[in-house]
């Protein structure tokens, strides 16, 4: 153990704590020290040979390093010698050197003076040319003249005295002259803007000229200046719309301000500036644009003027404007423009105005193509004002339909003669082989109406198009937009003068006329379609429904109808006082129900020319009626007593209705339709003539029943008012069995009729 121990300290050279602690718990103490000292007397002998082994060696090195010795010292006393003999030399040297650098220095010092009084005389000279160039106004020359005399004269000169003289004035040269040449900039932006309306109007002018230029206009021209003598190179004005505008002043500027050093603040103040003028530019010179076509003209002339210069600048390439810059400029302006010519627009109500106009922004529009500039958002404006344009002409055209419509008397047309007949089908087309072999006096279906109706569409449409004229659409787009135009005028503006007409009341045949009238003008709709399509050039193509453009002015009418036939029924009605104590009843019908059926089948007959669905609503409309009133007078709270004789008679004059209704006075009707609004009126004299209030009571609350349209509340209401009646009649009479039998039921189905009433109304 004692072994290994040693063994692991010899090969552990930083921590010995574990083998010191194992030596001290174990009990080899004394072993352990005999073999270390054995261990070090080992190590001592393997020391003492090794140093046998090298002391030879160190023996010879020590007689080496003694020779050495001496012949270091020999070398030191050479170099002592040789050192003293060099300095004794250099001393003579230096003083020869500084000698001969005096005599340098003198002569360079005569060169300097030779070559600074040669220099001093250019220098003066050019700067008595400096000063005669700032007072002649030469600005660019004398700039020039400045940086010769500042970067190349002076530096040659030195810093002499009066040297510091003129380089102290040379920056207030600089700043007079770049203080006079900002002068001559301000001149020049106020030139320009005073000239931009006439390069508007000049750019606009030829435009106008390109447009209208064909190839028969150029040969007629040439004709015509070679005729006179005239050449085109003997035109000394300007050519193109910039010309107008001297642009030397600003490129002497830019020049001055390049040279300065201060170029980019140059372009920086100038554009600040021409911003500035551009919010000027779009701001009206009159806030009432909407007046007169001067205004607008002189307003698009200012505007276009502003960005042909500024577009002429960026084609120059002399970095004052940038694409970028005018495309933003530009889209802030044409946005103003289209905003200031909506609002001044939307005032308008003159429609040649507004084609004035539109002529005027179409011009516009072409220009700045013309000039490589986006034109948004100028067509939008353009389909805006046709819109507004179509108002215009609808607010017109709305003043005579109504003229029409006040002075026409909606009775069919009557011609006497072949002239007049053909006057009438050149106005409208209709197209009746029979009506043409029919002898005078021939009549047409439709009134007046309809043909000054179809004269004016075609007059508005002459005028709409007028206005899409030269905005480059095509065939088919002027043709739909036209078409629905016109059908915007017939089925909201002619519809709406109807509507008006329909607020007064009307005889019943002219609202059948007028409904005549509509079907015929939405039949020659198509005829308006391929009119449009033959001015246009552009194949035929419907839009509107058939049936459908005046089906709410039809509607009103027919409502009137209906309101007119059941006024009527109402007046029969009230002119007839029923006799509800009446004994017997006279076996027929009562007679103003007769006469008010006669009446009703008339009118229905004359309202063959109506369509079917007319016709239909209008005779549901007085059957219904006449139920319902009829209902009513039995059911009236004012009329107290009601004998069964009365009740028979009513029960005659509902039969006599009902026989009118099953007759189906007009086609289209369903089986027993009108006979439904009977049907209430019909089951409750049913249950009152025939005595069936078993089956009723029975059936109460079921439906489908025999009685089910019959409420316990009418039921009791009409039992109660023949029970006044008959207790009325037998006060000083003695009934009979059977009077009374039928007298206590009457009692018991009221009082049951009472229950069932409480129970439905809790």
């Amino acid at each position: 153990m004692t072994n290994a121990t040693i063994q692991e300290i010899e090969g552990i050279d930083d921590y010995w704590g574990p083998a010191f602690r194992s030596i001290y718990e174990g009990e080899g103490h004394e072993a352990f020290v005999q073999q270390l000292d054995e261990r070090i007397k080992q190590h001592d002998k393997e020391i003492e040979k090794l140093c046998n082994f090298h002391y030879q060696g160190f023996i010879d090195s020590i007689r080496e390093l003694l020779q050495v010795r001496s012949h270091a010292e020999e070398l030191h006393a050479d170099i002592s010698n040789v050192e003293a003999n060099v300095k004794e030399t250099t001393e003579n040297l230096y003083v020869k050197a500084e000698e001969l650098l005096r005599a340098r220095r003198v002569e360079l010092n005569i060169a300097a003076t030779i070559e600074k009084m040669e220099l001093c005389l250019p220098l003066l000279t050019t700067y008595s040319k400096l000063k005669s160039q700032v007072e002649a106004k030469r600005y660019y020359p004398a700039l020039k003249t400045l940086e010769q005399l500042e970067h190349v004269l002076l530096p040659r000169v030195g810093p002499y005295k009066w040297c510091g003289q003129i380089s102290a004035d040379i920056p207030r040269l600089r700043q007079a002259i770049q203080d006079a040449s900002m002068a001559d900039l301000r001149d020049f932006l106020e030139n320009i803007r005073k000239l931009s309306p006439q390069v508007g109007a000049m750019a606009l002018k030829q435009t106008q000229e390109m447009l209208g230029r064909n190839l028969a206009s150029i040969v007629k021209n040439k004709k015509d200046m070679a005729a006179l003598g005239v050449s085109v190179k003997e035109n000394t004005g300007p050519q193109y719309p910039h010309e107008l505008v001297d642009f030397s002043p600003l490129h002497r500027c830019l020049h001055i301000h390049s040279v300065l050093g201060a170029k980019n603040d140059f372009i920086q103040y100038y554009r600040a500036q021409r911003k500035q003028q551009a919010r000027l530019v779009l701001i009206p010179e009159s806030a009432n644009l909407h007046d007169s076509i001067p205004g607008i003209r002189n307003y698009l002339n200012a505007v276009l003027g502003f960005f042909i210069l500024e577009e002429h600048l960026l084609s120059a390439g002399a970095g004052l404007v940038s694409k970028d810059w005018l495309l933003d400029m530009w889209s802030m302006s044409v946005t103003k423009v289209a905003s200031t010519l909506r609002t001044n627009t939307s005032l308008i109500t003159d429609p040649t105005l507004m084609l004035s106009i539109k002529h005027q922004i179409v011009l516009f529009i072409n220009t700045i193509k013309c000039y490589g500039l986006p034109t948004d958002p100028l067509p939008l404006l353009l389909q805006e004002m046709a819109e507004h344009y179509t108002e215009v002409l609808m607010q017109r055209w709305v003043v005579v339909f109504r003229d029409i419509l006040d002075n026409a008397a909606f009775l069919p047309i009557e011609v006497e003669t072949q002239d007049q007949f053909d006057g009438v089908m050149d106005t409208f087309p209709y197209d009746n082989d029979e009506l043409e072999t029919q002898p005078f006096p021939r009549k047409f279906p439709f009134s007046s109406v309809v043909p000054a109706v179809y004269v004016q569409v075609k007059e508005f449409i002459y005028a709409w198009l007028k206005y899409s004229a030269g905005l480059g659409l095509g065939g088919g787009r002027r043709a739909a937009a036209a078409r629905q135009s016109a059908s915007l005028l017939l089925s909201r503006s002619f519809t709406g003068c109807l509507s008006a007409l329909f607020r007064r009341p009307l005889p019943l045949m002219q609202l059948v006329q007028i409904i005549v009238d509509t079907q015929y003008l939405e039949d020659a709709t198509l005829c308006l379609y391929e009119f449009i399509s033959n001015i246009t050039g552009s194949e035929l193509v419907t839009t509107q429904t058939a049936g459908s453009m005046f089906q709410a002015a039809r509607d009103d009418a027919e409502q009137q109808i209906c309101d007119n036939l059941e006024k009527k029924v109402d007046e029969f009605l009230d002119l007839e006082n029923y006799d509800w104590l009446l004994v017997e009843p006279t076996g027929q019908a009562s007679a103003f129900v007769t006469d008010m059926l006669s009446y009703l089948s008339g009118v229905l007959t004359s309202l063959e020319q109506l369509p079917e669905r007319a016709r239909v609503a209008a005779v549901r409309a007085a059957t219904n009626r006449i139920a319902r009133r009829l209902r009513a007078l039995l059911l009236d709270p004012a009329v107290k007593q009601v004998s069964s004789g009365a009740l028979d008679q009513l029960n005659l004059d509902v039969i006599q209705c009902e026989q009118f209704a099953a007759g189906e006075p007009v086609p289209g009707l369903k089986e027993g339709e009108l006979l439904e609004h009977f049907a209430s009126l019909r089951q409750l004299l049913d249950l009152i003539t025939g005595w069936d209030w078993s089956s009723y009571l029975h059936d109460v609350g079921i439906d489908g029943g025999k009685y089910a349209l019959v409420t316990p509340r009418d039921a009791a209401t009409l039992l109660e008012k023949l029970k006044e009646a008959e207790q009325k009649s037998s006060v000083f009479s003695v009934l009979k069995k059977n009077e009374r039998d039928r007298r206590k039921l009457l009692d018991t189905v009221l009082k049951q009729l009472k229950q069932l009433q409480n129970q439905d109304g809790s």
